[in-house]
C-alpha cells in the first residue's frame, strides 16, 4: 500500500491567508450591505507599469509569428533578464553578482518554501517568531520541524522577536544550521541595519551555517542605513541565499516573477550550493514565461523605473496613513517606515483572533492576527498598505469610531 507523508498530517489547522480569506468571505456572504475593506493579504492594487504593460504586448505579438516565437526557455531565466538583474540590483550597489548565480523563479514564496531541498532534514532550523508562515510550514512538510507540541514545533529553533528587543531577532544561543531571515520584515515592518545585520553573518561564518535571506520587500527601503540586499554586508555571499520578487516590488502578484540568489562562493564541504540549485531547478522546473520575463525586464527601463517607484511611493503613503491614524487612535504600532506592513497592538490585552472579529464584524475591516504568525504574534494584528487610498482612509476612519 502507498504511503502519504505523514509530516502533512502534523500541520496545525488551514494556511492563515486561507483562514483569514474564508472568515471574511462568509462575513461578506452573510453580509452583502456591508462595504467590506481588506487589508490582510499583502497582495497589490495598483495595475502593473505601463512600460510592463507595453513589453509584454510586445512579447505576445512575437509569440505570434514563427520568426519570434519562443518555446521552452532556458530554466534559470533568459540572460536579457538576468543581466538586468545584476546590473541594476547588484552592481548599482556596488555587489558583484554574476548572472549565472541568478535563478529567474515563479515567486520568492515558491523558492523560499522549495530551497529546502538541497538541505538534509537533519539541519536544525532557526526560525523568526513571528514569521512567514511559509518557512516554518515547508519545514514541517519536509519533517525538520519535528512535531507540534503546545503551539510549538519541537525541532525549531525559535528566534523571539518582541517589543523589548526592537522586534529584531537574536542570535541562537545554540548551533544552528539553517537561518531564516526576512528584512524589511514580514509580518513586523521592521528593519535591520548593516550593522545588526553583520553578526549574523559572522555567526553563520563560524558555524558553518546558511543564512536564507528573504529580501521581497526591498524595494520599501527609505534609511540609507538599511541594506537593499544582504550581500552588502561583507562575507554574506560565503554564507547567503537571497531571495528577491517583483511581485511588491513591480505589481506582479498576479503575473508571478522572482528570483533567487546563490553565490558561487557559497559552499559547503566543498560543494557549491548553486550547482545543487541548478540541478533542483532545472529538473523540477521549466522557467517562467518568456512574456512574463520580458515584462519583469521592462521594470529596469528608465520609465519602469520611474513608473514603479511611483507605486512604491503610492503604497508607502498608505503606510503612513495607516500608522499616524492607528496612532491617533491609540494604538501601539510598528513598522510601515521602511515596509508595506504595520504591526499594531490589540487594545485591552484582547486576543489577536479576538481583535480580527471585532474589526471584521463592527468596523467591517480585515486585519491579519498576530498569533496567526506564530506564538509572539499573539496579541497583535498586521495590516498592510496595498489596498487604495481611499480605503486605506476609510478603514482608519471606521477604526477610529470603534474605538471612541
Amino acid at each position: 500500500m502507498a504511503k502519504i507523508n505523514d509530516n502533512y498530517l502534523k500541520l496545525p489547522g488551514s494556511y492563515l491567508f486561507s483562514t483569514v480569506a474564508k472568515k471574511s468571505a462568509a462575513y461578506s456572504e452573510a453580509h452583502p450591505d456591508k462595504n467590506v475593506i481588506k487589508m490582510s493579504i499583502g497582495d497589490v492594487t495598483k495595475p502593473l507599469a505601463p512600460a510592463v504593460i507595453e513589453a509584454m504586448h510586445k512579447a505576445v505579438d512575437e509569440m505570434a509569428n514563427a520568426e519570434t516565437f519562443r518555446g521552452y526557455g532556458p530554466e534559470q531565466g533568459y540572460d536579457f533578464l538576468r543581466e538586468k538583474i545584476a546590473e541594476f540590483d547588484y552592481k548599482a550597489r556596488g555587489i558583484d553578482i554574476a548572472v549565472d548565480e541568478i535563478f529567474v523563479s515563479d515567486g520568492a514564496k515558491s523558492d523560499c518554501g522549495n530551497i529546502g531541498d538541497i538541505f538534509s532534514v537533519d539541519n536544525k532550523v532557526a526560525i523568526c517568531d513571528p514569521v512567514y508562515p511559509v518557512y516554518m510550514d515547508t519545514n514541517a512538510m519536509a519533517g525538520r520541524a519535528g512535531d507540534y507540541v503546545d503551539g510549538k514545533w519541537n525541532n525549531i529553533y525559535y528566534m523571539p522577536c518582541l517589543e523589548e528587543n526592537g522586534f529584531l531577532p537574536q542570535l541562537p544561543k545554540e548551533k544552528v544550521d539553517i537561518i531564516y531571515l526576512c528584512f524589511p520584515n514580514n509580518p513586523l515592518g521592521v528593519a535591520a541595519t548593516r550593522e545588526q545585520l553583520k553578526p549574523w553573518v559572522d555567526y553563520a561564518k563560524e558555524n558553518g551555517a546558511v543564512i536564507l535571506y528573504d529580501s521581497a520587500y526591498e524595494a520599501f527601503i527609505t534609511n540609507p542605513n538599511v541594506p537593499h540586499s544582504i550581500y552588502e554586508v561583507e562575507g554574506a555571499k560565503e554564507v547567503a541565499i537571497e531571495f528577491r520578487s517583483f511581485s511588491k516590488t513591480a505589481g506582479f502578484t498576479g503575473t508571478r516573477c522572482a528570483y533567487t540568489v546563490i553565490p558561487h562562493e557559497l559552499k559547503l564541504d566543498g560543494v557549491e550550493l548553486n550547482s545543487l540549485w541548478n540541478r533542483r531547478h532545472t529538473t523540477k522546473f521549466n522557467g517562467v514565461p518568456y512574456i512574463i520575463q520580458r515584462a519583469a525586464e521592462a521594470v529596469y527601463t528608465p520609465e519602469g523605473q520611474a513608473q514603479t517607484k511611483e507605486a512604491i511611493a503610492y503604497y508607502l503613503e498608505n503606510a503612513r496613513i495607516i500608522r499616524e491614524g492607528l496612532t491617533e487612535a491609540g494604538f501601539t504600532v510598528y513598522g510601515g517606515e521602511n515596509a508595506p506592513y504595520i504591526w499594531a497592538k490589540t487594545p485591552n490585552g484582547m486576543g489577536s483572533w479576538e481583535f480580527f472579529d471585532k474589526l471584521l464584524e463592527e468596523a467591517n475591516v480585515v486585519t491579519t492576527p498576530g498569533e496567526g504568525f506564530g506564538p509572539s504574534g499573539e496579541g497583535y494584528v498586521r495590516l498592510t498598505a496595498f489596498s487604495t487610498k481611499e480605503n486605506t482612509i476609510e478603514a482608519m476612519r471606521r477604526i477610529k469610531e470603534l474605538v471612541k
